[in-house]
C-alpha cells in the first residue's frame, strides 16, 4: 500500500450543544463533544464501562447543520479524520489535543426517526385529485386467497 489512511468513525451521544462560530472570512465552525461508551468484562469477570470523550469540529455547511439540528444527548454517527494541535500553557508546558474533523454526520436513534416523521407530517398535504365524470374509481382489491389446510396437502 503506497498511501496512508486517516479515517475515524464514531457513534456516540453529544456531550453539549454545538457552539457555532464564524471565521473572519465567513466560514462556519461548530465544536462539540461526543461520548462513546465501551462495556467489557475485566479479568475477574466484573462488568466494566469506559467512556471516551472526543472533541468534534465541523466546518462550513456541515457546521451550520450541526448547529441547527444537534443538541446535547442526541445519538449521532460522525465520520472524519484525526487532527492534533499543540500549544504551550501558561506554565510553559507543551500541551497536545486531538480533534476529530467531521466530514459526515448522521443523526441516529428514536429521536431522529420521530423528527423525520414530524417533519413529513408538518409538510403541506397534496391537493385532492379531482376526477372527471368519465373516470372510474380504482377497482377494489381482490379478496384474499383461501387458507390452505392439511386436507389440501397431497401427502
Amino acid at each position: 500500500m503506497s498511501g496512508s489512511v486517516n479515517k475515524v468513525i464514531l457513534v456516540g451521544h453529544l456531550g453539549k450543544d454545538p457552539a457555532v462560530t464564524y471565521t473572519p472570512s465567513g466560514a462556519a465552525m461548530a465544536k462539540f463533544t461526543l461520548a462513546t461508551n465501551e462495556v467489557f468484562k475485566d479479568r475477574s469477570g466484573e462488568q466494566q464501562s469506559r467512556t471516551e470523550w472526543h472533541n468534534i469540529v465541523a466546518w462550513n455547511k456541515l457546521a451550520e447543520i450541526c448547529g441547527q439540528y444537534l443538541t446535547k444527548g442526541k445519538l449521532v454517527y460522525i465520520e472524519g479524520s484525526i487532527r492534533s494541535r499543540t500549544w504551550e500553557d501558561q506554565a510553559g508546558n507543551k500541551r497536545t489535543a486531538y480533534d476529530i474533523v467531521a466530514s459526515r454526520m448522521q443523526m441516529l436513534g428514536a429521536r431522529a426517526e420521530s423528527e423525520r416523521a414530524a417533519a413529513a407530517a408538518s409538510a403541506p398535504a397534496p391537493p385532492p385529485v379531482e376526477r372527471t365524470p368519465a373516470e372510474k374509481p380504482p377497482a377494489p382489491e381482490p379478496p384474499p386467497e383461501p387458507e390452505i389446510t392439511d386436507e389440501d396437502v397431497p401427502f
